[in-house]
């Protein structure tokens, strides 16, 4: 860890938190979910700098250690796709792998339909291709109470997260999203009321890494968290039948709970994901959660950098 070394790149109007390790033009950029930040990579970046890649993860605008936007309520996907392209710029680099977790997998797969020039290859880990727009995750086929559309209305989680520090409330949604069933709250509960204060940590993540996280969301806050993904994801992304040209592998753990999203595990498993993705391939761990990348780093790290080595750059 103590070998990952920390700037800031200037991308359009914001100036990037960047961590980074390895050498040599073979790049992997990593974009990060939540409650996550550039610190969730920490296994993998360290797993393909020492397979020879020059490994780098950033915090997106509003998150951890970058600036904030100065309008975020008006943020959305086509900001993070178009600080991705503008970081590459920023750093000289003509090509890389995009390694996209969560929501992180969106702009993954958008820089790689928009700018194929500039993308070797994509691996995402718990989602699957998707499109922002309404038919991304159709609410009414959601539980009222789902963590989702809870959170999509103005001011709710802010007065949910509110009530707890930052500590709490990281901690609370990595018990809740290490879990296997979707986190759907009662008509007289909040979602940070589905953890119970005595529920100890997942055992592969330590109170370091905890303390490491709020650090972070201590000085960025939720706000733009809140807006993107969850409250710019009904906003249509302005593509025609997008198609993935490039090489994708797909990671997902079987106790992931985004397979019960509705419809999830058919699109994947049926193949349909492979009509805006060809080249893909599709590895599901037995044990993994939606945080596979930290849970179980070794088998990830393993199949991540097969994926890498296999293709021609």
């Amino acid at each position: 860890m103590e070998k990952i070394k920390h700037s800031h790149a200037a991308v359009r109007d914001v100036k990037l938190h960047v961590a980074e390790i390895g050498e040599g033009p073979k790049v992997v950029v990593f974009l990060h979910g939540f409650p996550e930040i550039w610190y969730t990579w920490r296994h993998q970046m360290i797993g393909v700098a020492d397979a020879g890649y020059r490994a780098i993860a950033f915090d997106f605008r509003g998150y951890g250690l970058s600036d904030q936007p100065l309008d975020p309520e008006k943020g959305s996907f086509v900001d993070l796709v178009e600080d991705v392209v503008a970081l590459l710029d920023a750093l000289g680099i003509a090509k890389a792998f995009l390694v996209g977790k969560d929501f992180g997998a969106l702009p993954a797969y958008l820089v790689a339909a928009v700018k194929p020039e500039r993308v070797c290859g994509v691996i995402t880990l718990g989602i699957p291709f998707m499109l922002p727009g309404p038919s991304a995750l159709p609410s009414h086929l959601f539980p009222k109470g789902f963590y989702i559309l809870r959170w999509q209305e103005p001011g709710r989680a802010e007065a949910d997260f509110g009530r707890l520090d930052v500590k709490t409330v990281i901690r609370n949604i990595y018990i809740l999203f290490s879990r296997s069933e979707l986190p759907v709250a009662g008509d007289d509960q909040e979602i940070m009321d589905l953890v119970d204060e005595s529920t100890p940590l997942p055992p592969w993540f330590s109170e370091e890494d905890l303390a490491a996280y709020a650090s972070l969301y201590e000085k960025s806050g939720f706000r733009f968290a809140l807006q993107v993904p969850y409250r710019s994801m009904e906003r249509e992304y302005a593509i025609v039948d997008p198609k993935v040209s490039a090489p994708a592998l797909l990671i997902m753990g079987e106790k992931d709970y985004v397979l019960k999203f509705p419809g999830m595990e058919d699109y994947i498993r049926t193949g349909q994901v492979k009509h805006f993705v060809p080249n893909l391939d599709i590895t599901f761990m037995p044990e993994g959660s939606h945080f596979v990348h930290e849970q179980l780093p070794e088998q990830v790290n393993s199949l991540m950098v097969d994926f890498l080595n296999k293709q021609n750059i």
